[in-house]
């Protein structure tokens, strides 16, 4: 029989299955792969959430935001595009070490408008791209003619020049302009 965590361990189990989860991960499922009921689960993410550990609640489940990760350089960058570029701007991003917190844009009737992606490798990207490919959606870029923000995040500031170096290259960086609030 394998020992039980205790509730520390637990927690911490917790935090490291959504740390690595692209996915927001159901109470359920927490639960199951803890061994504990889904209640449990939302005390122990209270209790996260009391250390100052951003957890965001969705309709399908528990996803840590990445972007209170103070070990890593983070920036945010403006960009332009069509639909049909998205995976080739994203792997430019996680192909230089850089992951994609974000996507936002600043809609003129709705204001900013975003949505947390925790992009980091090309196998998310493959799998975000399929998503807008299944027609159920499409990029929020398209209501603002291309042009969208992202806060993307690496291990230094070296490697964040690098990555707006290649996307600039491309012709995606944007400039942002004197009214835009991108924070």
């Amino acid at each position: 029989m394998e020992k039980e965590l205790t509730g520390e361990e637990r927690r911490c189990e917790l935090l490291n299955i959504l740390k690595n989860s692209n996915l927001p991960v159901s109470g359920a499922e927490l639960g199951k792969r803890v061994g504990v009921s889904r209640q449990v689960v939302v005390q122990d993410i209270a209790l996260l959430r009391s250390k100052g550990i951003d957890i965001t609640s969705t309709a399908r489940g528990y996803i840590v935001n990445m972007l209170n990760d103070s070990d890593m350089a983070t920036r945010v960058i403006k960009v332009c595009h069509t639909s049909e570029q998205v995976a080739e701007e994203l792997n430019i991003i996680v192909d230089n070490g850089g992951c994609v917190a974000d996507v936002m844009v600043n809609h003129r009737a709705y204001g900013k408008v975003r949505a947390g992606l925790n992009i980091k490798n090309r196998r998310d990207v493959k799998k975000f791209v399929e998503e807008l490919e299944s027609g159920k959606s499409t990029p929020l870029l398209n209501v603002t003619s291309g042009y969208h923000f992202h806060t993307i995040m690496a291990d230094s500031e070296e490697v964040l020049d690098e990555i707006e170096n290649e996307l600039a290259e491309k012709g995606f960086l944007a400039e942002v302009l004197p009214y835009e609030k991108v924070n």
